[in-house]
């Protein structure tokens, strides 16, 4: 990994050797050949997905809208924003050329979005019954390889038991079938299917008030429905839960598939498919790491990598970071989400700063 000095200047990155720039610096790590710069600039930055024909939408969280960002032919992006006074906007996904668009306690779709955006079409609420509570509130949802819809539910506490939470669950396009795919799970704002054994991975945010260094954020893996990932009564596959943990023997629950950094906030998720990385990214998974919000020394606010040997993690390590400076611990960015483009450059929303970066290799193929 290379350090790069990164100009903040104009509203766009760009790698410099020199200095005596008017302009907020700060270093970044990539691995060598990498580059980021700026996709686009969006308020709130959170989930994102890709249009049929190319656009990126992204939702804007706190600030209530939903945005596209239209790809034009010399590498310029527009930004138009696509919908306003939305509850906590997080979730986005696009499925037979519809927007679905998760807020806190509804789910909305917008018919055939992308060829619709100069005249926006009315948003239809799909008759789903979702909690209204607000913490932990920020619903993630995609569509998987089966055609359902899957939709997060994170427990409405730091550590409780609470019926109707800590669960993923699915169910048909237009809300229709539901049923628990998944249960057990603190937090996740974050979830994939394998590309070669559509297995569905997700990331799971760990408890607080364990102290710094425990409990960790976990990767998992669910191979079929039905599996019961240990929250309340354990944590990280091994840690017992001090208040709901009596009685429950950890190896009946399903242990994480990789242990994550304690507090890092793991959220988005992304296995690399693309043609412009090398080849020994492929299938490799990537992870936005929100950042800690009450460790002692911060952790997190940084983009990490999980290797896959025969459909199984065997290492993990920061793969982009920079977003929290070293010498005085205060924070530049919070990754959210990530997304392969079809060119196989790779994108990293950042609510903290409202900005969507594109991660590209520019070194010689292999």
């Amino acid at each position: 990994m290379h350090r790069l000095r990164v100009i903040f200047l104009c509203g766009c990155f760009a790698a410099a050797n020199g200095a005596g720039v008017a302009a907020e610096q700060y270093d970044m790590r990539l691995p060598p050949d990498f580059i980021m710069d700026v996709f686009a600039d969006v308020p709130g930055a959170r989930s994102l997905a890709l249009g049929d024909g190319g656009t990126v939408f992204v939702a804007g969280g706190s600030t209530g809208a939903v945005y596209a960002v239209i790809r034009e032919d010399d590498d310029q992006q527009r930004v138009v924003k696509v919908a306003s006074g939305l509850n906590w906007p997080n979730g986005i996904a696009v499925h037979d050329g519809d927007l679905y668009v998760a807020e806190i306690s509804r789910v909305t779709k917008y018919r055939n979005l992308e060829a619709s955006l100069a005249d926006v079409p009315v948003a239809e609420v799909l008759d789903i019954e979702l909690p209204s509570k607000s913490h932990h509130g920020r619903r993630y949802i995609d569509f998987g390889p089966d055609g359902k819809l899957y939709i997060s539910i994170g427990a409405p506490c730091n550590v409780c038991e609470d019926a109707g939470f800590g669960e993923i669950i699915r169910m048909n396009p237009d809300g229709s079938g539901r049923e628990t795919f998944a249960e057990g799970i603190r937090n996740s704002v974050g979830f994939s299917w394998h590309p070669l054994t559509s297995e569905l991975w997700f990331t799971d945010n760990g408890r607080d008030e364990l102290g710094d260094d425990r409990p960790p954020d976990e990767l998992n893996r669910a191979r079929k429905t039905g599996l019961h990932f240990g929250f309340p009564y354990c944590h990280g596959g091994d840690i017992p839960d001090p208040d709901y943990g009596q009685g429950h023997d950890c190896d009946h629950y399903t242990a994480p598939a990789q242990k994550l950094g304690p507090h890092v906030a793991a959220l988005g998720i992304a296995f690399y498919t693309g043609g412009m990385f090398p080849a020994d990214y492929r299938e490799q998974l990537f992870i936005a790491e929100h950042g800690s919000w009450n460790r002692t020394e911060k952790s997190g606010h940084r983009v990490t990598l999980v290797r896959f040997d025969n459909g199984r993690p065997v290492s993990y390590e920061t793969f982009a970071d920079g977003w929290l400076r070293e010498e005085d611990g205060s924070v530049t960015g919070r990754p959210v989400d990530l997304l392969v483009l079809d060119d196989g450059s790779m994108l990293v929303s950042d609510d903290y700063a409202g900005k969507v970066y594109r991660i590209r290799y520019v070194g010689v193929p292999r």
